[in-house]
């Protein structure tokens, strides 16, 4: 499968279903990154640019795209949703992920709300959480258990970002750990990623 990550910045796509893509790598199929930032707001731009790049080397992704939108300005204008549209027709995507819309971060609500446009022709798209998502109920779990330290390899890849989390003494592979284990619990597993289906289409042979 070719398989499309949708980000409002840096780092969203591995906090939310880094395990999963992982496991989707190692199986063989293609993974594609789109960051509609640069995060810049969060950080130096060439250095958060940089981590992404080697977070999408570390996953093993084909090609990563950038929005070049402006951080915490992005709408989910024509623009926006154009520009997740035209990646949708390079990668030609049998699955997308997409940030959740109920969020605290306006970024993260755009993204979501372009991106349900962007991929309404798609046959499976699913929702990740991040650490300002609001009110998630996933329906569907992955088990990253065999994948955890190379998930938290990944996280370390935004070096720039550990400690950015708000809350003292806790750092954002802390807090992507606590959730993992969450989440696993509730799909009866160790360590999961959590996911909010918008639409999964199944054949049945």
């Amino acid at each position: 499968m070719n398989i499309l990550a949708v980000g409002a910045h840096p780092d969203d796509i591995e906090i939310g279903c880094g395990g999963t893509l992982l496991k989707y790598g190692f199986s063989g199929h293609r993974i594609f990154s789109l960051v509609l930032t640069r995060g810049d707001v969060g950080g130096d731009l060439e250095v958060r640019s940089r981590e992404q790049r080697d977070a999408a080397d570390f996953m093993g992704a084909k090609e990563i795209f950038w929005g070049d939108f402006k951080d915490t300005e992005l709408v989910g204008s024509r623009e926006t949703i154009l520009k997740i549209e035209e990646t949708i027709d390079k990668v030609s995507p049998d699955m997308v992920f997409l940030n959740f819309p109920d969020d605290v971060h306006q970024d993260h609500r755009a993204a979501a709300q372009a991106g349900i446009s962007a991929s309404r022709y798609i046959r499976e798209v699913l929702f990740y959480e991040v650490p300002t998502t609001q009110h998630f109920d996933p329906d569907i779990f992955v088990d990253i258990t065999d994948v955890l330290e190379k998930k938290i390899e990944l996280m370390k890849k935004h070096a720039s970002q550990i400690d950015r989390t708000r809350v003292n003494n806790l750092t954002i592979i802390e807090s992507m750990q606590s959730c993992a284990n969450f989440r696993g619990y509730q799909g009866r597993v160790k360590f999961a990623e959590g996911f909010k289906a918008l639409r999964v289409l199944r054949s049945i042979q």
